[in-house]
């Protein structure tokens, strides 16, 4: 029993050190796992918020994220002038002001000056429009007046006679549908009524079914979907054109005032009070007006969103000045004269200015002013489709018919 006595008494000492170290290594372990998981988590913390790395400086400095999309995609995106990479990309910035420009080949490249604040997300949602846009013809017979509908579907617009025309083309109003139609629907133009209209003017109803005429000869209702012959016509001047002005006039009013009720109480005063022309983006969340007398739109009417617009706001607003309004990020851009012709493109975030030998498109903050036509056609008749890919001018562009006009589409694909 003893036989080894010397032996074991002086290894179990040595066991007993051996295991308390063992223990010691372990624990030691396993804080360092602890400490080393809450390193990485902390680091990972710091780069979701947009912390940064800086190996000069030997710790995390704040940046903010640069978010932008293009349409199409696999545009260069400049930084001060430097390439930093394509879209659709995200970028990691220190918060300051930069030049942030898109370019790729074929189309108009994109500029605009934007603040990285730190920890937010910046994002830009750009289109890039063609360098040369084609033309292609939706009629050939001549075409005047197109007025678009309500409802931003449809135009209607007259053929005017035309001794050089081929054939017998039927002289009157007609209709063309610019959305996409199920399979199987017409996209070819249709005609409402065959009377000459040679002095008359014409007017959607609230509701785009309708189009009112009206001429030396009296006001004629006439039904948008069918056609009605010049000797079906019914004149109703007098107390039945009223009842039908009034009627439109009340249902465009109780449309309008339910968008209106969609923005704060102080910018429904003005819009109610010191605005004109007022017209909605086609999502809603903006609303371009015209200034008819001077106000002032108070500030943070709402809670600031990161990542808002960081363009220069105009919270005052002068009479006769074109403004829009950013419903959901509470924000008042001036966008030019009111009385240049400005009107909304599908994508909600862009306006369309047609003026003379001119076509513009612009940002809703009234930067990065695109022309995407240059040459003759009549303005205003700059007109968009509901999908943003094409503009429907009238031009007399490249046409026989004795000089007439008629409806392009400009692509802008």
């Amino acid at each position: 029993m003893f036989q080894n006595w010397p032996f074991n008494y002086f290894l179990w000492p040595k066991n007993g050190i051996i295991r308390a170290v063992m223990v010691h290594i372990r624990a030691l372990s396993f804080l360092a796992t602890i400490v080393f998981i809450a390193i990485v988590g902390l680091g990972i913390s710091f780069i979701a918020r947009g912390y940064r790395f800086d190996s000069k400086q030997l710790g995390f400095r704040p940046t903010g994220l640069l978010v932008v999309t293009s349409i199409p995609d696999g545009a260069q995106i400049l930084v001060n002038g430097e390439l930093e990479s394509a879209t659709n990309a995200t970028i990691s910035l220190p918060p300051d002001t930069y030049d942030i420009e898109l370019r790729k080949e074929g189309f108009l490249s994109w500029q605009k000056r934007l603040t990285i604040k730190k920890e937010e997300v910046t994002k830009s949602e750009v289109v890039l429009f063609p360098v040369a846009p084609s033309l292609s013809a939706l009629t050939f017979t001549g075409a005047q007046k197109p007025i678009l509908s309500q409802d931003g579907t449809k135009i209607a617009y007259r053929i005017p006679p035309n001794k050089n025309a081929v054939g017998e083309p039927k002289v009157g109003l007609w209709i063309i549908d610019l959305g996409d139609l199920p399979i199987g629907f017409s996209r070819e133009p249709r005609i409402v009524t065959d009377a000459s209209l040679d002095d008359a003017t014409w007017s959607w109803s609230p509701d785009s079914r309708q189009l009112l005429l009206r001429s030396a000869r009296g006001a004629f209702l006439v039904d948008a979907g069918s056609t009605t012959s010049q000797n079906q016509l019914i004149n109703i001047e007098g107390k039945q054109l009223e009842e039908v002005l009034e009627k439109w006039e009340e249902q465009e009013l109780k449309r309008l005032d339910a968008k209106i009720a969609r923005t704060p109480e102080e910018v429904q005063d003005i819009l109610q009070r010191k605005a004109e022309a007022i017209s909605f983006s086609p999502n809603g969340n903006k609303v371009l007006y015209t200034a008819s007398g001077s106000a002032q739109i108070p500030d943070n009417l709402i809670k600031q969103l990161p990542g808002s617009s960081t363009q220069r706001q105009a919270r005052g607003i002068e009479a006769g000045k074109a403004y829009v309004y950013d419903i959901k990020e509470d924000r008042n851009f001036f966008v030019g004269d009111g009385s240049r012709p400005l009107v909304w493109f599908p994508t909600s975030n862009h306006l369309v200015l047609a003026q003379e030998g001119k076509i513009t498109i612009m940002d809703y903050d009234s930067t990065n002013k695109q022309d995407v036509w240059t040459g003759p056609y009549e303005a205003p008749y700059a007109i968009p489709f509901p999908n943003p890919t094409r503009l429907l001018i009238l031009t007399s562009l490249g046409a026989g018919n004795g000089n007439l006009s008629n409806l392009y589409a400009l692509s802008l694909k």
